[in-house]
């Protein structure tokens, strides 16, 4: 078969062998912003095991941005090295790495997920024990259970520019060839554009282009640290619970392409507790967002959110909806999912896609198994 799917694309200087993609997500598990050996086992398996761009988590920019204590961070140039033995594998196992960089804003400062992700109070700061301190563009709490933050100053929006670009020059010196600067899910580059979170009376609220400007100027000035040669994605909530629609987010998309950024990471939601969109989520469910903003905005987009079959994930770039298919839970459920997947989708050769010493074996096992059917013997969504 002709795979869409499996067919290389290059984007400036960087060419991905296919279009799969791990999703950046939140891994709660890193030392006081540091990367350790659970960083480099976990995503150094997606580079095995054929994925074409390996995302690094939401890594922070400045240790206030950090939604929990075990939060990644590249706010000082010590992150740097350890970095540095992660995009190594990753590069030699012919994967792209790529990070994401974000900052919380008022939705940081929470426990870990399975220690219910609730609001913590008078603890340290991540990085020396500094004052843990909630900034966000207004002084309106995320919800009733939420700390009132403190609305940011001219100083404080000017520094989280600046932080945003030196996060963004330490990613380069760490050998990422990817950057993915997160606005989405109600953090602080949503806070600023949403009006919901962001009730300031200067040039940086009100009208929606005064809405759009620090995430501008923030992407402004990680342009002037990134190298031209690598892409520069953005990951939006292309909708949310708060009234922000896939035509702001189209809107927005085609500003910021004029200032440098390559690809829309379509996500959705984040601003409020409340459901939005599609709900209970169906498989796909934002494939329309990243197929509406890629005809609206004339920019390539990354879908994401239960694309879980090779079929249906064959269909979303086929079609054009999208240009890449991030994975989340369902690359973690099964790394080897590029594999699978070139099997199912009759790819030749499909162990190729991987090292010599994992297709060896996996092609022995796809060759022996005689009347037997695998663990992801089901063909795909269509499969009854």
């Amino acid at each position: 078969m002709d795979s869409q799917l499996f067919s290389p694309l290059t984007i400036r200087g960087i060419t991905f062998k296919n279009r799969i993609v791990l999703s950046p997500m939140l891994q709660y598990c890193a030392d006081n912003g540091h990367v350790n050996d659970w960083h480099f086992m976990h995503y150094g398996k997606y580079a095995a095991s054929g994925t074409g761009l390996v995302f690094v988590e939401s890594t922070k920019v400045d240790p206030r941005g950090c939604s929990t204590p075990r939060d990644l961070g590249l706010w000082k140039d010590d992150f740097v090295a350890p970095f540095k033995r992660i995009t190594d594998f990753i590069r030699r196992h012919g994967a792209v790495p790529g990070i994401q960089l974000g900052h919380s804003g008022r939705k940081a400062r929470r426990s870990v997920p399975w220690e219910g992700r609730a609001p913590l109070a008078n603890v340290p700061g991540v990085d020396h024990g500094e004052e843990w301190e909630l900034i966000a563009p207004s002084a309106v709490a995320f919800n009733s259970k939420y700390e009132t933050p403190r609305a940011m100053m001219h100083d404080d929006i000017h520094e989280a520019i600046a932080n945003w670009g030196q996060a963004a020059r330490r990613a380069h010196e760490a050998g990422f060839d990817v950057l993915d600067v997160h606005a989405a899910h109600g953090y602080l580059l949503h806070q600023f554009l949403s009006p919901v979170s962001n009730q300031r009376t200067d040039e940086y609220g009100g009208s929606f282009e005064n809405r759009m400007r620090f995430p501008i100027q923030v992407i402004q000035e990680v342009r002037k640290y990134w190298p031209a040669e690598k892409p520069l994605f953005l990951r939006v909530s292309a909708v949310d619970e708060a009234g922000w629609t896939v035509e702001d987010s189209a809107a927005v998309a085609r500003e910021l392409k004029k200032h440098g950024v390559d690809v829309i990471d379509c996500s959705s939601g984040g601003q409020s507790d409340a459901a939005t969109g599609d709900h209970p989520p169906s498989y796909g469910y934002q494939v329309p967002y990243a197929r509406h903003i890629r005809q609206h905005a004339d920019i390539k987009t990354m879908a994401v959110g239960l694309i879980i079959h090779a079929d249906q994930a064959e269909e979303v770039v086929r079609s054009g909806s999208a240009d890449l298919v991030a994975l989340g839970r369902e690359l973690l459920h099964n790394p080897n999912w590029p594999i699978d997947a070139a099997q199912k989708l009759g790819v030749a050769a499909p162990f190729t896609n991987v090292g010599q010493s994992l297709g060896y074996w996996l092609e022995k096992r796809a060759a022996n198994r005689v009347g037997i059917k695998p663990s992801t013997w089901q063909n795909g969504i269509n499969a009854g």
